[in-house]
């Protein structure tokens, strides 16, 4: 994501692991197999760049980007290549996560229809050693649903003594540290307390599916593949759950490209195959969306459960009108001339700005603001659709936008696997395992350090 406004401050926190540009790697594959040397070359390390994330300056300490810099290609090849030489007691079970905006990238890249391609991504992660491959859009279901459930409760409760409204979504790891870590109060009260579909997804894996398994969370080795950078960040959190197990959510993040790279230079022999679910032996049988046009599309799910739950409104297609730009959009819902529910997405740091500064002097008309660090939303992730120099590839995006709108859409609500899992993992949809397992809580409120010069 590019950062359009920034501190004159340089981030001292730029983190780099040494030799990124031509790094290579041991790679299991058949010739490696017969004692030849077989390579994966030019990974991209993980980095975090002041243009990859907002939040400037001082928001990464030196613990963590050390953590950040060790989530990288090579770190989950270690984990397969010890799989394969140490004792069977000490491997670890490796699942990985695939967010549903990187398939579209393994679509277009691979020009193989969105099935096709998670077929052959998971084929090829389990012929690397990898046991389990999920799709997180069950996650989102979870984080969707959460979401919907507060913005109605913050609805009913708003006065402006006590203001609730706007809520503003927490699913983008790089507008939430960026609003934890520099903004503080007045706008993380307005952050959705819903975890967002990485946190929950790092729970179901290392808390539902391995309790289902009989396996302590340790034992599992947890990558996720998601569009973006600001991902590896997230992924240093700590989870209730699983911290009380002794164990993190997520071990390792790797970008979408970074996959790709792996791919590119393989030679193993790949059989495509199904994607895993979290329940056993069952796969996934066909790769699912929710509404949103390059996103998971929190603004309009929850657009249509507030219509229906406030005013006993069906809304069928939601309709987006164009402001400032074509990432400022406002969405209403309007009855004998009255606006009811005023909508807004904000994708790009130019129109996170501009909430805030009217957030913060109280002009500010939306009930609701589905807020994206990156221009373009989630698709146009820096982990992926980027030229060699770095800029966007805006003709695989183009391609990508039109891959992801023909995938079906799946209302959360509509999801058998996910009622389920609230019965039988949470105790139900209102105890207070739910509070533990989906929502979080927020820094501040603080303000901003002195040493940040940020200009509204």
């Amino acid at each position: 994501m590019k950062c359009e406004h920034c501190t004159r401050k340089e981030c001292s926190k730029k983190t780099k692991t040494d030799d990124q540009e031509n790094a290579s790697v041991d790679v299991p594959s058949p010739a490696h197999e017969n004692g030849e040397k077989g390579e994966f070359h030019k990974l991209a390390d993980a980095k975090i760049f002041l243009s990859d994330c907002l939040a400037c300056d001082s928001c990464v300490s030196p613990e963590e980007g050390v953590q950040v810099s060790q989530q990288n290609a090579k770190d989950f090849l270690r984990v397969l290549n010890l799989n394969k030489k140490c004792d069977t007691s000490k491997h670890k079970v490796l699942a990985v996560s695939v967010c549903p905006q990187s398939l579209p990238y393994f679509a277009a890249k691979f020009s193989l229809s969105v099935t096709d391609a998670s077929r052959r991504l998971c084929g090829f992660l389990k012929s690397l050693g990898v046991h389990y491959v999920f799709d997180t859009t069950i996650a989102a279901d979870f984080s969707i649903l959460e979401s919907q459930k507060e913005f109605v409760r913050r609805f009913r409760q708003h006065n402006e003594e006590e203001p609730t409204l706007p809520m503003l979504t927490s699913a983008c790891p790089g507008w939430v540290r960026y609003a934890e870590r520099v903004l503080g109060h007045p706008v993380t009260p307005h952050l959705c307390t819903a975890k967002s579909p990485q946190q929950i997804m790092g729970s179901l894996v290392k808390d539902y599916f391995a309790r289902r398994q009989n396996l302590s969370p340790d034992k599992i080795f947890h990558v996720i593949v998601a569009p973006c950078y600001d991902k590896k960040l997230e992924a240093l959190q700590e989870d209730v759950l699983t911290a009380s197990r002794g164990s993190r959510g997520i071990d390792c993040v790797l970008t979408s490209g970074e996959i790709t790279q792996m791919m590119e230079q393989s030679d193993l022999s790949v059989r495509d195959a199904a994607l895993d679910t979290l329940f056993g032996d069952m796969k996934e049988e066909e790769v699912r969306r929710h509404d949103g046009a390059s996103s998971d599309g929190y603004l309009a799910h929850i657009f249509r459960h507030a219509a229906k739950e406030l005013f006993n409104e069906d809304v069928g297609e939601v309709t987006y009108r164009a402001l400032r730009n074509k990432d400022f959009q406002e969405v209403t819902l309007e009855k004998s001339g009255e606006v009811l529910l005023r909508f807004a997405a904000a994708y790009g740091f130019r129109n996170i700005q501009n909430v805030v500064l009217k957030l913060k002097k109280g002009k500010f008309p939306y009930h609701f603001v589905e807020v994206l660090a990156c221009a373009g939303g989630c698709l146009n992730g820096r982990g992926q659709a980027q030229t060699e120099d770095g800029c966007v590839d805006k003709a695989l995006l183009q391609k990508m936008k039109g891959i992801y709108t023909d995938i079906p859409v799946r209302l959360p609500e509509t999801s058998s696997h996910v009622q389920e899992l609230y019965q039988e993992w949470l105790d139900g949809t209102d105890s207070p395992r739910v509070q533990e397992a989906l929502h979080t809580a927020y820094q501040g409120p603080g303000h901003p350090a002195n040493s940040r010069d940020i200009k509204w």
